[in-house]
């Protein structure tokens, strides 16, 4: 008798030999259970603002403030998502915040007008960005030490600038952008550089090989560097990225503040390593969404809002906080072990 052959099948429609689905459409049905997940404790927190302070908290100039607060620690959010899935951690994002904010705000650079006070928060960014990534991809150093200690310098180094004093910013092109009538269709700028670095941060994540290099690294170093991939330059790009988020945030910060201060970034690594872990990023690496990473900030900022609207003490605040996080991890552990 003369056998057939049957139609080939794609790829990725094949099954396991167990008889499963393939394993990506597993990682799919999680990845949007988590979103689903937050987006649901999103909508739970909007009702809770709802019920306690509805004129308040559904006031378009209160959601106005949500989403402005929400934007300068969630670009620093986007940087640190990528270097925690890279295996990596970065402690010293709020000093980097701190020190740009006010090296930009000095008499001397404030001469220079909008672009001066842009380019060195940038550039201050980068710098210590870059002095982070050589001393782990290159030096050797641990990143939890060599970010502490950037956080330390960082803070005496802002610290020595201001004198302990605040810098007032006097440009009024950069004062502007802070005011309603530059809001656009009801949007804050600030709101918008934010979802465009999101955007951009996803697209690099999800469709460049500088995203898919960052998952590898983190996944497995060893494994990623017998494949071909650079992991120590991998790991100073990241700490650049990390950088230059922070001082696009401190631009940010000084227009929404309208100072320097050296103060400015307090806890911010605090919440955006939050804000990532429940977001889905694994602080082991090699898994995480920007989405996610997003979301989480929406959930931490819209808590601290309706803390301060039902006027709560901070301590309490924070030890919300603290519990949302060990749930996280929790939740990110038992994912782990049943995968």
């Amino acid at each position: 008798m003369t056998q057939h052959a049957s139609p080939p099948r794609d790829d990725a429609d094949k099954v396991s030999p167990a008889g499963r689905p393939p394993v990506w459409r597993g990682l799919f049905a999680r990845a949007d259970l988590r979103t689903l997940s937050l987006l649901g404790v999103l909508a739970a927190l909007v009702l809770v603002g709802g019920i306690t302070k509805p004129d308040e908290f559904l006031d378009t100039r209160n959601l106005q403030l949500v989403l402005t607060q929400a934007s300068v620690i969630g670009v620093v959010t986007v940087g640190m998502t990528f270097v925690i899935m890279s295996g990596g951690i970065d402690l010293s994002v709020g000093a980097i915040v701190a020190l740009a904010s006010v090296w930009a705000t000095t008499v001397a650079t404030q001469e220079y007008g909008f672009g001066g006070i842009l380019l060195t928060s940038v550039l201050v960014g980068l710098g210590c960005g870059l002095v982070n990534g050589l001393l782990i991809a290159y030096g050797g150093m641990v990143p939890f030490i060599a970010t502490l200690a950037m956080l330390a310098s960082a803070r005496g180094l802002a610290l020595q600038i201001t004198d302990g004093k605040t810098q007032i910013v006097t440009v009024d092109s950069v004062l502007d952008l802070g005011l309603r009538d530059a809001y656009v269709l009801g949007i804050p700028p600030l709101v918008i550089v934010f979802a465009v670095v999101t955007v951009i941060g996803w697209l690099v994540l999800n469709r460049t090989t500088f995203g898919r290099r960052t998952v590898a690294v983190g996944g497995n170093a060893e494994a990623a560097r017998l494949a071909g991939i650079d992991v120590r330059r991998q790991r100073l790009y990241l700490y650049l990225l990390s950088g230059l988020c922070c001082g696009i945030a401190a631009f940010l910060l000084i227009i929404l503040s309208g100072s320097g201060q050296n103060t400015n970034g307090n806890l911010y690594e605090l919440d955006a390593i939050a804000a990532a872990i429940i977001g889905g990023t694994l602080l082991s690496g090699g898994r995480g969404t920007i989405t996610g990473s997003v979301l989480g900030v929406l959930i931490f900022t819209t808590i601290t809002n309706i803390f301060a609207l039902n006027n709560l003490q901070s301590d309490v605040q924070q030890i919300a906080k603290g519990a949302i996080i060990v749930a996280a991890v929790l939740v990110q552990r038992r994912t782990a072990s049943t995968t």
